[in-house]
């Protein structure tokens, strides 16, 4: 999901920089990529989409930046049997 944010994201002119992991990793912990509001907080990029699993851990570690703001969307995807 993250590279097809990537790609529309560029097409439409915005610039993206990519704080989290490049690849998938079991052991990533949430607090990892409170990096993303720190440059939205010291004015390094306007704006950022965080993309969490669960919706939570990810959002709670970064609102926890002073001065950082998130506003959470929750989409449920399942998948159908075939």
């Amino acid at each position: 999901m993250k590279q097809k944010i990537y790609i529309l994201l560029n097409a439409r002119g915005h610039q993206v920089v990519d704080f989290g992991n490049l690849q998938y990793d079991r052991e990533d912990d949430y607090p990892d990529f409170a990096p993303l509001a720190r440059a939205v907080t010291d004015g390094v990029v306007e704006r950022g989409v965080l993309i969490c699993g669960s919706g939570i851990g990810a959002p709670i570690a970064a609102n926890k930046i002073e001065g950082y703001a998130q506003q959470s969307v929750t989409m449920t995807f399942q998948r159908a049997k075939v």
